[in-house]
């Protein structure tokens, strides 16, 4: 630790802390508890934010747990067991709803009021957490956890209490500013997605081509209640699915039937909207004829039959060997009267729209057979306009990326700052030092002489006010 202000000492956090309580793994029900029910913490409910009292889980009954493990607002939590970015994390309890009781992984430590928001900054903290990172235990991929004895031993920078108490006025100040910010910055990706909904709406009824055209006239189809159409442009047609692509399913995956050359193919997992995830591709033997027929050639459309029903993007020959594609998976090939990208556009607003699930099969899982595609209505305009349309919605989604792009900077930036500001309390820069405050060294010998000349407190009784 480096060199500390003056009047500040270094303490562990065993020397703050009177005592570290736990509670116990019982069978619960998987749902928050309602009204008087009781219920036990989860360990999402203690992140590096607020106290979310709805992870919890309800109680079968609570015979086995006692008053005192009951969590109380102010109490000071911390995750014994999580993933590596999130053991350790701690709350404050600022208000509490419901009869909730500590886990055996979400612990309560027991010390004083004054010292609580401090410690928080000092877990909080980088230096803080790379204390407990290096502590914790367990697989660096999945659950990692701390014990109390590890925890004790973390090293804590300690003002004096006065300086404590306007580093803690200052943080709240700072702190509130920044997640002010961070609400408004977090906001803004579902309102680009919003855009987004908006622009393919008015490109798909043709609103977004309205002064482009040399017409105005427009008529309703008689599709249009069922399919929530707007009126459509004179010049525009309405065709089926099956009369403008030629549309099949692919192979289906059988290791014990299947033999031939080895083929990479693209399942349901690999087609995202309008994009490929190319680095998980799988192999299956086929034949020589197979190959043919089920290659996949630039501008065909991938739509997925199953999975998310409609999720579909546009083959951009990105890697020059032989794709073929699995049975869930519908290939469709237009017409000359259809671009691929138009519909690729309408699959895209129907699905958001929730107006394709009209054609979807199933209760539980859902499905987009070829049957059902075959009567897909499709709104056709000349391809002049399909291509006109094509350019906007391009320019327009490009410009929504870049800012997505820059909202993304943002929030990483915001998420320094806290850092930063954390940093700057650890090291003493957040207020200045008043050479008239009591040390932090005189406080720890006075916290040691109180807890020395008192009985050792029984569980459950209120800790005792040691600064």
């Amino acid at each position: 630790m480096s060199e500390l202000p003056a009047n500040w000492a270094t303490c562990t956090l065993g020397e703050l802390v009177e005592r570290i309580e736990t509670g116990k793994s019982v069978k619960c029900d998987e749902r928050p508890p309602q009204g008087l029910e009781n219920g036990l913490v989860k360990i999402s409910a203690v992140t590096w934010g607020e106290f979310d009292e709805n992870e919890s889980k309800t109680l079968f009954d609570s015979i086995h747990l006692k008053p005192e493990d009951k969590i109380k607002t102010g109490d000071f939590l911390i995750s014994r067991a999580n993933t590596l970015e999130l053991v350790g994390s701690c709350v404050l309890v600022k208000s509490l709803s419901k009869n909730l009781y500590l886990s055996d992984k979400v612990l309560r430590l027991v010390l004083s009021n004054k010292a609580k928001p401090w410690l928080l900054v000092c877990l909080r903290s980088q230096a803080g957490r790379q204390q407990i990172e290096s502590l914790a235990t367990g697989n660096q991929l999945s659950m990692r956890n701390i014990s109390q004895q590890a925890l004790k031993e973390i090293r804590i920078p300690l003002p004096p209490l006065a300086e404590q108490t306007r580093i803690a006025a200052k943080l709240d100040e700072l702190l509130v500013q920044v997640d002010t910010l961070k609400a408004r910055i977090d906001g803004i990706p579902s309102l680009l997605k919003r855009f987004r909904q908006s622009v393919l709406s008015a490109a798909v009824s043709g609103r977004l081509t309205e002064e482009w055209r040399t017409e105005s006239e427009s008529y309703i189809h008689p599709y249009a209640s069922e399919w929530k159409w707007h009126p459509l442009p004179k010049s525009w047609q309405v065709k089926f699915y099956a009369e403008v692509t030629e549309s099949r399913l692919g192979k289906m995956l059988d290791k014990a039937k299947n033999s031939g050359i080895p083929t990479k193919y693209l399942g349901n997992i690999n087609v995202r909207w309008f994009d490929f995830e190319l680095n998980s591709l799988q192999k299956i033997p086929i034949s020589t004829t197979e190959r043919e027929e089920l290659a996949i050639r630039h501008g065909d459309i991938l739509i997925c039959e199953g999975g998310e029903p409609g999720r579909c993007a546009i083959w951009d020959s990105r890697l020059k060997e032989t794709i073929v594609f699995q049975k869930a998976i519908h290939r469709a090939r237009v017409s000359s009267l259809l671009l691929p990208k138009w519909l690729a556009f309408n699959l895209k607003h129907d699905a958001d729209d929730l107006i394709l699930e009209q054609l979807f099969t199933g209760t539980t899982i859902k499905h987009l057979t070829g049957k059902a595609l075959k009567n897909y209505p499709l709104r056709v305009p000349p391809l002049e306009e399909q291509t006109e349309i094509v350019r906007r919605v391009e320019q327009l989604f490009a410009f929504a990326d870049q800012l997505e792009a820059r909202v993304k900077a943002a929030q990483t930036r915001i998420d320094r700052l806290t850092q930063s500001i954390l940093a700057k309390a650890f090291r003493g820069e957040l207020v200045p030092q008043d050479p008239n405050d009591e040390s932090a060294s005189v406080l720890l010998e006075r916290i040691k002489a109180q807890r020395a000349a008192e009985p050792k407190a029984k569980r459950g009784r209120g800790a005792a006010t040691l600064i």
